[in-house]
């Protein structure tokens, strides 16, 4: 039964099941904000939220089964843990005052679907192993944006006191340009006054947006393969795993036989 089990939590299908019910629930979430919804509506959308939750319970209690009795090996993974707090947080009865506060803990289910799309747990995990990389190229930015926030203030901050009247000023507008939103709107102001505040801008432009930016995509990518070969490594031993449960079944099954055999002898 629980190689049974095992098989049916990594089937595809099983997989597209839970995946409809995630895009099922977040559909439903996006219709209680109708203000048009009757209160009988609004009973039947609680219905099947409840519906959707056990579906989960329930999905939660197969792999925990399939994992029996090393339940550990379960919550070795993270989404494992990510997937088992929203169904528990979802049990917590929110009533009264606090029933926003349930509702608002009903879009953790939309983000299941991270949980249960490979490519989307890729990306994240990718994410994830960039951050502690990025810390270097974080610094490199923030000394560059200090240096040029430094130099905007003198330069400009009589002339153009709106984006360069202070420090704190400076950096976000030195956010704002490396965003590259209505950037040549704050430099034509000061090109009206000096002709060559062009550098300044085109310099912090080149810098700060097509190199510092491009380190942190080469980071990205470069964690990106590493993060697909380990996947690939964990495939396989899973395939192994999978491999190895199927011909002790078979052998179970096979040594059952003879056993019957040898008493039918008997």
């Amino acid at each position: 039964m629980q190689a049974k089990v095992h098989t049916l939590v990594h089937n595809k299908w099983f997989e597209r099941i839970i995946i409809s019910v995630i895009v099922l629930s977040g559909i439903l979430i996006g219709i209680e904000t109708s203000r048009s919804l009757s209160q009988n509506q609004i009973g039947w959308i609680e219905l099947a939220h409840s519906i959707i939750l056990w579906i989960f319970v329930i999905e939660v209690v197969l792999k925990l089964y399939a994992c029996a009795p090393n339940v550990q090996k379960y919550f070795k993974d993270g989404w494992n843990v990510f997937d088992f707090t929203i169904v528990v947080v979802a049990l917590i009865p929110f009533t009264g005052q606090f029933a926003v506060i349930g509702r608002l803990l009903r879009l953790l289910r939309v983000a299941r679907l991270i949980s249960v799309l490979p490519e989307l747990r890729l990306i994240v995990t990718t994410l994830i192993k960039t951050i502690p990389s990025m810390f270097h190229v974080v610094v490199l930015m923030l000394v560059l944006f200090y240096i040029y926030a430094v130099a905007g203030f003198n330069l400009f901050h009589e002339t153009n006191p709106q984006y360069w009247g202070d420090l704190g000023t400076s950096m976000l507008t030195l956010f704002r340009i490396v965003t590259l939103e209505s950037w040549t709107q704050i430099m034509y102001i000061d090109l009206a006054v000096n002709d060559w505040a062009w550098i300044f801008y085109v310099s912090f432009i080149v810098i700060g947006t097509f190199i510092i930016i491009n380190l942190f995509i080469a980071l990205v990518l470069n964690n990106l393969d590493e993060v697909k070969e380990q996947k690939k490594a964990l495939e396989r031993t899973q395939n192994t795993e999978a491999h190895i449960l199927n011909n002790i079944v078979l052998i179970r099954k096979q040594l059952q036989e003879i056993e019957k055999e040898m008493h039918e002898k008997q």
